[in-house]
């Protein structure tokens, strides 16, 4: 719709533009300050200049009146543009809101340690990451998914200590002399039984078996992860294993030292990280020979280059931030183009339940599960709360709020609108199909501004993507059912004389809600 009417604009103006939408739709659905910037080059008010311009749109269909104010040109939409718009996009309801971009995107997130379950600050990278994905799909780009297993390393070795020492102490009833550092939760524990049934418990007998229950419990972990995810709607096109990458190490480091970018110093290797922008150079083999997680990084990211997308999106944790600046003087360094990576963060998560904090897990040892939360509220109250807020702000909620049966509950408030609109079909005794080819004509302000708030949807999904804001496609779904709750309660609807119109138009409302819900991984609900 907005692609339309930009062509249309600019073919009356026959110049660049900036269009914007007034807070108050009264002055109209869409408004230009075009005319400020031409007044130094026309050497005339902007106020003349945006009545000399407002002429040029008398015979232009697609407006319903354009008018001058205070140097603004202000649109407004007729009501045949906005019903030809209606009517396709409810015969056409799997194309609405889709686009077409050539681009493809490598998209990575969550790569948590597959040390034990997922936990809440892990959920929400993987919402944001997942929503992303459905966004650039639903737009037309080829976007792939990838999750990067850390599984080398010293804490897949330590999770097999774990594992062997909580089998020496819970299977073979041995007293435990437990090192300083280790994993703890009655998850390892689990873990240590199911590996006494998977091999026999003679695997706790000898410290040479500790590899074995490392690469054993790695998989264990990364097989409860997958359900994790399943659970709240993600699956991934590809997992990549850091420790499988490191094969590739002497082929990396070969473009780093042909590029001059490595030096010796202590007997370690460095990057010159601090020419591109780092705080200090950073060592990427450590003085016993070993690569640093720097080097993981350098290798993957080598590996995701040679695949050769157009563009690359990291989602890490907060807590990562210091990597950013020499990943990318890394990137640089391979001789790629580092303006290809973005990285998103995504902020901690504080919970309450009932205003106090949420009580961790027995099973983890120390953090709240992903999977006890959704136990508690539901995937997709889950989901839409880590959409509600943009990604590099901290985020607190009270899952209580999000059981309650009104509008305090955001999600309720949603799919209330949609189950709302197909109460009233049925009250009505109407069905689409009855209602899909009345022409919209005549209509009040009040209907017009519900109709065309409702056809905002796709640049607002645009806007959400281009962006990585994910929270303006969750506050729009929130303002839109506000509006259409505000319009049930002030007017009447069955049984009206404007009855198939105002049905015709919450059909509209229906159809945004339900697919920008279905974008953040919901399912809108048809009756409350």
């Amino acid at each position: 719709m907005k692609r339309k009417i930009n062509n249309s604009i600019k073919n009356e103006l026959e110049r660049e533009f900036i269009l914007e939408k007034p807070k108050d739709l009264s002055f109209g659905h869409y408004a230009t300050p075009v005319a400020f910037s031409l007044a130094k080059e026309l050497r005339k008010s902007p106020i003349l200049i945006a009545e000399e311009l407002a002429k040029k749109f008398e015979k232009n269909e697609i407006f319903e009146d354009v008018n001058a104010l205070k140097g603004y040109i202000n649109f407004k939409l007729s009501d045949d543009f906005l019903d030809e718009y209606t009517t396709w996009a409810i015969a056409n309801q799997e194309e609405y809101a889709k686009a077409k971009n050539d681009e493809s995107i490598l998209l990575e997130f969550v790569s948590a340690n597959p040390t034990g379950p997922l936990h809440i600050g892990h959920a929400r990278g993987a919402v944001i990451g997942d929503t992303l994905c459905r966004l650039g799909r639903h737009l037309g780009y080829r976007v792939d998914s990838e999750y990067y297993v850390n599984d080398a390393g010293n804490q897949i070795a330590l999770l097999g200590l774990s594992i062997f020492l909580a089998g020496q102490e819970n299977v073979l009833k041995l007293e435990v002399d437990w090192p300083q550092e280790y994993y703890r939760g009655e998850y390892i524990v689990d873990l240590a039984f199911r590996a006494s049934e998977d091999f026999n418990e003679d695997i706790f007998k000898n410290k040479k078996n500790i590899e074995i229950l490392s690469d054993w419990g790695k998989d264990m972990m990364l097989e409860l992860i997958r359900e994790n995810l399943k659970d709240i709607g993600i699956e991934f096109d590809k997992f990549v294993s850091e420790k499988s990458l490191y094969d590739k190490w002497d082929e990396s480091f070969t473009k780093l030292q042909k590029n001059d970018k490595t030096y010796k110093l202590d007997d370690k290797i460095w990057i010159r990280s601090s020419d591109f922008g780092d705080e200090k150079d950073r060592v990427v083999v450590r003085d016993d020979g070993r690569a640093t997680y720097l080097a993981g990084d350098i290798i993957y990211h080598d590996n995701k280059y040679q695949r050769g997308f157009d563009r690359y999106i990291n989602i890490w944790g907060a807590d990562h931030h210091g990597y950013i600046a020499r990943v990318k003087a890394a990137i640089n360094f391979l001789g790629y183009d580092e303006g290809k990576l973005e990285i998103i963060l995504a902020q901690m998560v504080s919970l309450l339940k009932g205003g106090e904090p949420f009580k961790m897990s027995k099973r983890s040892g120390n953090f709240i599960l992903m999977s006890d939360v959704v136990d508690e509220i539901g995937k997709d109250a889950l989901r839409f709360i880590f959409l509600s807020k943009k990604a590099d702000t901290h985020l607190e909620f009270d899952v209580d709020m999000l059981k309650k049966q009104d509008s305090t509950n955001p999600i309720f408030y949603i799919n209330y609108a949609h189950a709302r609109v197909n109460q009233i079909f049925k009250k009505s005794g109407k069905t689409l199909e009855d209602v899909q080819d009345v022409k919209l004509e005549n209509l009040n302000d009040n209907a017009k501004n519900l109709l065309f708030t409702a056809l905002l949807l796709p640049e607002v999904i645009e806007d959400t993507f281009s962006s990585r804001q994910v929270q303006r496609l969750s506050d729009f779904l929130v303002s839109l059912a506000a509006n259409l709750h505000k319009f049930y309660n002030e007017n009447r609807v069955v049984g009206s004389e404007n009855e198939e119109k105002y049905l015709k138009i919450f059909a509209m409302v229906a159809l945004s809600v339900r697919t920008g819900l279905k974008l953040m991984g919901i399912e809108a609900k048809n009756k409350m």
